[in-house]
C-alpha cells in the first residue's frame, strides 16, 4: 500500500465551506499518488477557530470550544471524502469534551465508517499547565483492511511504553500527527518515531503542522517535516527514512509499505529488536 503524511498548514478559514474545499483538495492529491492511508496532524483542526472570527481565535479556551463545536461537521466531512475516494484518513486532531475539559483525539475514518479514535494520554506542559486539555484513557489498536494500525499523538510518540503496547497488540502501523513550535520539538517527536520504528520494527508515519498561524496563539507557530519511518534494517533504507517532505513546506511524504516486510523483518531482520524486548526487565532485575 502507499501511505501519505501530512505536512499541514493551519490556514484562515471564512467559512466551513472553505474548510471542506481544503480537505478535499489535500484528499485528493494524496489518492492522486495513489495513497490509501492518509495522516493529517496533531491540532490541524485548530483552523476551525477561525470560523468565529479572531476575538474567538485568539482566546485560548474559546478557541477550544469553537473546535469542539465543529466535530460532527468535521466528522461528516471526513467521512464522505474517505468513501469518495476509497481512503483512511486519520483527521487532524483536536479537542473533544467528554467532561469539564477537553481531551485531544484524534480519529480513524474509513470507506464504510468512522473507524475508531485515540485520545492523546500523556499531556505536554502547554497542555496540563496552561490549556488545561487532559489526558485520555487507554491505548487502541485498529483491525483495519490495511494492517493494524495505532496511533500515538505527539508527545505520546516521545514514551516508548505507549508505542509498545499497541505492537504487543499487534499494531504494525503506527501513525504519528504531531503540532510543534520549535525544530527541538519537532526533533523529539522525530527521534521518537524513529526510535519507535526501531525497537518494535514497525512503519511509523509522521505528520506535522507546518508554517505560522499569529491568528491562534495556541498553535502560531509550527516547525516540522512529514515523514514515514521504518526499521533501519535488512530491506528497509539503512536512514530508516522511506519518504520525507522538505521542512517547513507543505505537502505529501508518500511512501509504498509492504506489511509482509514487517512481519520478514519481525522474523529474520539483522537485529530483533520486537522478540527481544522482553529481555530488558531480566537484565536489569525487574519483573
Amino acid at each position: 500500500m502507499k501511505i501519505a503524511a501530512a505536512a499541514y498548514p493551519l490556514d484562515w478559514l471564512p467559512s466551513l465551506a472553505a474548510y471542506e474545499a481544503k480537505l478535499s483538495t489535500w484528499v485528493a492529491g494524496a489518492a492522486a499518488q495513489g495513497a490509501q492511508l492518509l495522516v493529517f496532524p496533531e491540532y490541524g483542526a485548530m483552523e476551525l477557530a477561525s470560523l468565529a472570527g479572531r476575538e474567538t481565535a485568539a482566546d485560548l479556551e474559546a478557541a477550544l470550544r469553537e473546535v469542539a463545536s465543529h466535530r460532527n461537521a468535521a466528522d461528516e466531512i471526513h467521512l464522505s471524502l474517505a468513501q469518495t475516494h476509497n481512503v483512511h484518513i486519520l483527521g487532524a486532531s483536536g479537542p473533544v469534551y467528554t467532561g469539564d475539559r477537553p481531551v485531544n483525539r484524534a480519529t480513524l475514518y474509513g470507506p464504510h465508517g468512522i473507524i475508531g479514535h485515540q485520545d492523546k494520554l500523556i499531556m505536554t506542559r502547554f497542555e496540563r499547565e496552561t490549556w488545561d486539555v487532559v489526558p485520555g484513557q487507554g491505548v487502541q489498536v485498529f483491525d483495519t483492511p490495511l494492517g493494524k494500525i495505532g496511533i500515538i499523538i505527539c508527545y505520546d510518540s516521545e514514551f516508548p511504553l505507549l508505542a509498545r503496547a499497541m505492537a504487543e497488540q499487534g499494531a504494525e502501523i503506527l501513525l504519528a500527527p504531531s503540532c510543534t513550535d520549535t525544530f527541538a520539538g519537532f526533533t523529539r517527536v522525530r527521534v521518537g518515531s524513529m526510535a519507535r520504528a526501531l525497537e518494535n520494527q514497525c512503519v511509523v508515519v509522521h505528520a506535522p503542522t507546518v508554517g505560522p498561524c499569529d491568528w491562534c496563539p495556541a498553535v502560531d507557530e509550527n516547525v516540522g517535516r512529514a515523514a514515514v519511518y521504518g526499521p533501519p534494517d535488512r530491506g528497509w533504507p539503512e536512514t530508516g527514512i522511506l519518504a520525507e517532505t522538505a521542512l517547513n513546506v507543505p505537502g505529501w511524504a508518500v511512501a509504498e509499505v509492504h506489511l509482509s516486510e514487517i512481519a520478514r523483518v519481525r522474523a529474520d531482520g539483522g537485529v530483533l529488536n520486537h522478540r527481544h524486548w522482553a529481555e530488558q526487565a531480566a537484565r536489569v532485575g525487574r519483573p
